[in-house]
């Protein structure tokens, strides 16, 4: 008699089959460094295993928060902010230069359960942009600030200031003078989308208290002009997180801000209860059919995480809460 309810506890498990009697565990962090196009030949095994061992820290750093009992919110910023210092990611140092040979940046962070948002554009000196997206969320009454008022901002606040010049690296500085090339050829046409517009990192993630929170940062495209903005600071297109669901995007962002990618997916898992890999995959059919591509990494308070794009790779990663972590930029 003793034995009979752990015996129906462990029939019912085997009879719903092995998704039950061993669920894996959930994800608490995913991460993207961007999607594009990444071909194997040209990334080349030290840049790519430089990507991988830059996500592994940003997710661990991330894990290392919620393990810790930290927010959702800590752990998203500390994830970016590992990101952000990498130059091989176009956001913070080693972001992509603009027709001017100068680096702006924008950022995004919004918390779930509160819904509150920060976000930056146009910046030029501030070292980690996600740091002061979250301070525009909790020490200003606004939302959004931009260029030299935000970074005005940014000095009253205490957040870190940089030369220009340290976003800068060789590597960038040879894809503006390839892009300037391509637009001397095809006679100024060229610079309406670079083929090479990999980088943008962001994260989503879930704590113990069941709290989502998205951050994302980028520097935008190579060769952008006139103070382009993407989507990655307007919240709802490239940066959403609420209580049911967060997403960080990555992509071409002026088809992203036409779709409103970020809130949408999480619309149609509120509004039509939807999963968030069913969301996911048809928002980003939405922008497939306005002829735009790029990724998002998406997760619910359950820990279920999808990470899709319609590009030739994407950056991305997840760890779990038991700290296992997994990693890839094309399809293995």
């Amino acid at each position: 008699m003793p034995f009979r309810p752990v015996l129906l506890i462990l029939s019912v498990a085997l009879a719903l089959g092995p998704s039950v009697a061993t669920a894996a565990p959930r994800v608490v962090l995913a991460i993207h460094g961007g999607a594009g196009t990444l071909p194997r030949a040209e990334l080349g095994p030290e840049l790519e295993a430089g990507m991988r061992a830059d996500l592994a820290r940003a997710l661990k750093a991330g894990h290392a928060v919620i393990a810790k009992g930290g927010s959702a919110l800590d752990a998203a910023t500390a994830a970016v902010v590992i990101l952000e210092d990498s130059p091989l990611f176009n956001a913070g140092r080693g972001s992509v230069l603009n027709a001017e040979g100068v680096a702006e940046l924008d950022a995004a962070i919004m918390e779930g359960h509160t819904r509150r948002a920060g976000a930056v554009a146009g910046l030029t000196r501030v070292r980690n942009p996600v740091l002061l997206a979250r301070r525009v969320m909790e020490d200003s009454p606004h939302v959004m600030l931009i260029g030299a008022g935000a970074e005005a901002f940014a000095d009253s606040v205490g957040i870190a200031l940089v030369e220009p010049g340290y976003f800068v690296t060789p590597r960038r500085r040879a894809e503006l003078e390839a892009a300037k090339a391509r637009e001397r050829e095809s006679a100024g046409a060229a610079w309406r989308r670079s083929p090479f517009h990999i980088g943008t990192v962001g994260a989503v993630a879930l704590d113990r208290d069941g709290r989502l929170a998205a951050a994302t940062s980028t520097g935008g495209r190579t060769n952008k002009r006139w103070g382009r903005v993407g989507d990655v600071p307007v919240i709802g297109a490239g940066t959403w997180a609420d209580a049911g669901c967060a997403v960080s995007a990555t992509g071409w962002g002026e088809y992203f801000i036409r779709v409103g990618v970020a809130h949408a997916i999480c619309a149609r898992v509120a509004f039509k209860g939807e999963s968030v890999e069913a969301a996911a995959a048809a928002v980003l059919a939405d922008v497939a059919d306005l002829g735009g591509d790029g990724g998002v990494i998406v997760l619910d308070p359950r820990g279920n995480a999808t990470l899709p794009y319609n590009t030739h790779g994407m950056a991305r990663g997840t760890i779990d809460a038991e700290g296992r972590v997994d990693i890839r930029l094309w399809e293995d």
